[in-house]
């Protein structure tokens, strides 16, 4: 690896954000599926939880209910794009998510991204509010390519 790239690499900031999960009144009571998340900014720093972890005793996501989790990731610029991914039988169904981000005056104005119906099983599922990917995207679908930018984790 090149100095200049390990150099880029040292300099890359760890962030922890703080993620609200309302679960839907019309999802099931509780549920056993496995959600994850992923989010980050027009400029492609990401933070991404593999499986948000259950509450003691296995009461997250249940009905109506509000869930905190902590997900580290690289340091951003806002939060531009939000993916879910439910893998289960259970059709989990989340109301919104909101990311607040760390450092002063950084938490006045989260970002909520809002679902209201069950996720489809096994597939990343979101919201990408980034101009620069959504052009990206466009240009992808009209030239029939594809597009880094147009997956979460990509």
């Amino acid at each position: 690896m090149a100095p200049f790239c390990a150099a880029q690499e040292a300099a890359v900031r760890t962030c922890t954000y703080t993620v609200k999960v309302k679960t839907s009144c019309a999802s099931p009571a509780r549920t056993s599926d496995a959600v994850s998340v992923a989010f980050g900014d027009a400029y492609r720093n990401e933070a991404y939880g593999a499986r948000l972890p259950s509450a003691p005793g296995g009461r997250a996501f249940e009905r109506c209910g509000t869930d905190t989790f902590r997900v580290s990731g690289v340091c951003g610029y806002g939060v531009g794009y939000l993916y879910l991914r439910r893998a289960g039988r259970d059709g989990w169904a989340p109301e919104w998510v909101q990311v607040t981000e760390p450092g002063p005056g950084a938490g006045e104005k989260p970002a909520t991204f809002y679902f209201g119906a069950p996720l489809p099983d096994g597939v990343w599922y979101g919201h990408n509010r980034c101009p620069k990917a959504k052009a990206k995207a466009a240009a992808a679908a009209r030239t029939n390519t594809t597009s880094a930018a147009a997956s979460p984790l990509g």
